[in-house]
């Protein structure tokens, strides 16, 4: 089931995607009892998907620095509309019209011009352009589980977030990722334009008659072989630029992935975005948070003791709390004036980075982790660092839980996102009202970018809570 929400304060327009998983006998319809019972009915559908909704919202709060459409043309039309939010999840036929070879070369080949040529902003009018969005979402027929005769997607943009939602009912599988972009939104656009791609064709190597276990180190692997592709392919395509826009050695960002097959939830991550799961396993009474991934951080005890083992001696490593006094962040994509010197000698005067002595400063090795999903766990938050600056991981189970229950139909992801703005305005001392006022830029002072997926787990928890509340 499709849901599109909007909501408007002041003239500033937000919009939220939602997905409710009903199975293989799901059929679209536009009748309100029709849908009345098909929800009723989820719990009695024989359903592959390990989840039954899907739910996202986003906030802006920062100037977009650049607004370079990094693969522009075949895919980023696509997967980039120029609506700053993301959108409705929309049904999209495989098609094959173009190989995933030739996808990867021309947008690779349009990563140079762009990157040296930044476009003016879109118009807020732009929709999908589906064309793109079938060329990007072409698989083709082999037996690797990725691929699927059609799939759904959701995508967008929230200042320097970048949020991609993809899934197959047919297949039973669900990819979700959130890029947070920094000094800029390059990093996080060629993220968006490429990341899934390479994720597909590297999982699409795989053979399903591996043992579980090996099975699921080898989906792990090839998630960071996707990952190690497209850092190497960015600042490849930065180094020919930088010419043109130094600027773009300092641009990168956080990267969250998250793939749900069958019992298995796999994550990747880079930097501070969070991956929660709320499960009631092995307790009592209420849910517990468990985050899947490390924060990769200099404020994470763990993670710092990391990055000053690999650069003993070295004097100057962190500077303020920060990798040498520029970014708090231990890994990330992209920002390559910490990662190679030559990057790093692009930049002029005072932002040149002195005594880089032993780069790589930042890392991109990321945390990989595969949790098997049991009865016990009810639902998954993604989100990137902006939710975590108001509440902590109990909270926004918490929050999730309370919405669930009382409201069984809602987007708790949305809920999420409003109970963050009304936090942010009580500290600030506003009210509601006068901080939606804010232009975005002038809102950083008050909360970041947030993006926030809530994925419930199973086909019975919501329905349950639905059937109990009616």
């Amino acid at each position: 089931m499709l849901s599109r929400m909007f909501t408007e304060c002041d003239g500033q327009l937000n919009v939220s995607f939602g997905y409710q998983c009903l199975g293989p006998r799901w059929k679209e319809t536009n009748n309100a009892k029709e849908i009345s019972t098909l929800e009723k009915d989820i719990k009695k559908q024989s359903n592959k998907s390990t989840f039954s909704c899907l739910s996202g919202a986003a906030l802006s709060a920062n100037v977009t620095l650049a607004n370079t459409n990094i693969c522009n043309g075949l895919i980023g039309t696509g997967l980039l509309p120029g609506l700053d939010s993301p959108k409705t999840f929309q049904r999209v036929p495989s098609s094959p019209s173009l190989s995933s070879a030739d996808i990867l070369s021309t947008s690779l080949q349009s990563n140079v011009s762009n990157l040296s040529n930044c476009s003016s902003p879109q118009s807020d009018d732009i929709e999908w352009d589906t064309t793109a969005l079938r060329s990007m979402s072409a698989p083709s027929k082999t037996d690797g589980f990725l691929n699927a005769m059609e799939v759904q997607m959701a995508g967008g943009a929230a200042g320097e977030d970048r949020v991609q939602a993809v899934c197959s009912e047919e297949n039973g599988w669900l990819f979700c990722a959130i890029y947070d972009g920094f000094n800029g939104r390059d990093a996080a656009d060629f993220l968006a334009g490429s990341l899934y791609e390479n994720i597909r064709i590297n999982l699409n190597t795989l053979q399903n008659g591996e043992k579980e276990d090996g099975f699921r180190q080898s989906v792990l692997s090839c998630l960071q072989q996707a990952l190690e592709q497209a850092e190497n392919d960015f600042l490849y395509s930065v180094e020919l630029a930088m010419d043109g826009r130094p600027d773009l050695v300092s641009i990168g960002s956080c990267v969250l992935v998250v793939l749900l097959y069958g019992q298995d939830l796999y994550t990747l991550s880079l930097g501070d975005s969070r991956a929660i799961l709320a499960t009631s396993e092995g307790i009592t009474n209420g849910l517990m948070a468990v985050q899947l991934n490390d924060s990769h951080s200099i404020d994470n005890e763990v993670e710092r003791s990391r990055f000053l083992s690999d650069h003993p001696n070295e004097p100057g490593t962190i500077i303020g709390g920060k990798v040498k006094g520029r970014l708090k962040l231990t890994r990330a994509f992209g920002v390559g004036y910490l990662k190679k010197k030559k990057l790093n000698d692009a930049l002029m005067g005072i932002l040149r980075v002195p005594k880089l002595v032993s780069p790589p400063y930042v890392s991109t090795q990321p945390s990989l982790c595969v949790h098997k999903v049991s009865e016990g766990d009810h639902f998954g938050i993604i989100a990137s660092d902006g939710l975590f600056d108001f509440f902590s991981n109990e909270e926004a189970v918490n929050l999730v839980q309370y919405f669930i229950l009382n409201s069984p139909s809602g987007n708790p992801a949305e809920f999420l996102v409003q109970q963050l703005v009304s936090k942010a305005a009580k500290n600030a001392g506003l009210t509601l009202e006068e901080l939606m006022r804010v232009p975005a830029g002038r809102r950083r002072e008050y909360h970041d970018d947030v993006t926030v997926i809530v994925i419930l787990l199973g086909s019975n928890h919501r329905t349950a809570t639905a059937s109990t509340n009616q």
